[in-house]
């Protein structure tokens, strides 16, 4: 079986710089309770890793309800962004504030609120729940419609003469063209401001177009991690190819790979590079159907027992 190392893939840029803060607060604040707000990414072994290094997760439906758990010492606001709400709420409790959020959803932060101080009327496409939109509808509540459908779009009542519409940054081009289209034939004076990360859309589209000579791609990523989910999907939807999610190499199954001679792999933005080093290990030492027949052609052939040795 060929194994097909799909690149880019794995860490962006945000991650990257993310985990490098976290880092540096853990080893600037030995003596003193250092705190992540919620997953810095979306990854058990990313938490796992700075639990060892005695940071505290501290999580809840909202970055605000978690921080009420944080009375002391260092808090690293993660990735994904929060509220201008958050940030001041730490900083009134006297904690040492480190922010690691990525720049490109700082740029969508930024973004917002000057189209609101602008007096625009603002539609955010996001997946509701996740702490991205969360923290950008932070920043202009009351200007601010979340829309993660067409259907969506087909409900909003919106009577203004100024409208724009952005996105959160690690959703990709597929996902939002029907939704942008839907809004520019009922507002055909909405404003779109593209927020996609760059690194969401590049590893998508590495995933899809190496897909379509694979008979299989297998996803490195977390069940967290709606980029890795949504890498699996883009795989099946535009690539028309199987695609399987793992957390780790232990999570392969052998039934995927019976008629399997082409495996892609790639991984999401959060995944550490090691997991899926390990699952590429996997898949290359795997004794699969194609394999063993090859293998066993390949054997010389064992003497008859009948007439082995002297008659």
């Amino acid at each position: 079986m060929e194994v097909v190392k799909i690149r880019p893939r794995g860490y962006c840029h945000g991650v990257v710089e993310a985990i490098r803060a976290l880092r540096l607060a853990s080893e600037q604040h030995p003596d003193e309770p250092v705190v992540m707000l919620g997953h810095l990414v979306h990854n058990e072994h990313v938490t796992r890793e700075f639990a060892e290094r005695g940071v505290q997760l501290v999580d809840a439906p909202s970055r605000l309800e978690a921080l009420e758990q944080v009375d002391r010492g260092t808090v690293v606001l993660t990735a994904h962004g929060v509220s201008p709400a958050v940030k001041a709420r730490a900083l009134a409790k006297g904690l040492n504030v480190v922010d690691a959020t990525c720049t490109d959803v700082i740029r969508t932060h930024e973004l917002v609120r000057r189209l609101s101080e602008d007096g625009y009327t603002i539609v955010y496409i996001g997946k509701a729940g996740h702490p991205e939109p969360e923290g950008v509808l932070g920043e202009a509540p009351e200007a601010l419609h979340l829309v993660e459908s067409v259907a969506d779009v087909d409900r909003l009542e919106i009577d203004s003469q100024k409208l724009a519409v952005t996105n959160q940054t690690t959703l990709s081009v597929w996902d939002t063209q029907a939704i942008i289209a839907r809004l520019q034939e009922r507002f055909p004076n909405i404003e779109v401001h593209n927020e996609i990360c760059n690194a969401t859309q590049e590893r998508q589209q590495a995933a899809v177009e190496a897909a379509a000579s694979c008979d299989l791609v297998i996803v490195v990523g977390s069940s967290r991690s709606s980029n890795s989910q949504r890498l699996v999907q883009v795989v099946g939807d535009l690539a028309h190819r199987p695609a399987h999610l793992v957390d780790t190499a232990a999570d392969l199954r052998p039934e995927w790979f019976q008629d399997v001679g082409r495996v892609g792999v790639t991984s999401g933005a959060s995944t550490p590079t090691q997991i899926t080093r390990e699952v590429i290990a996997a898949l290359e030492a795997m004794e699969t159907p194609a394999r063993a027949a090859v293998t066993a052609a390949r054997a010389p052939s064992a003497p008859d027992s009948d007439s082995a040795g002297p008659g």
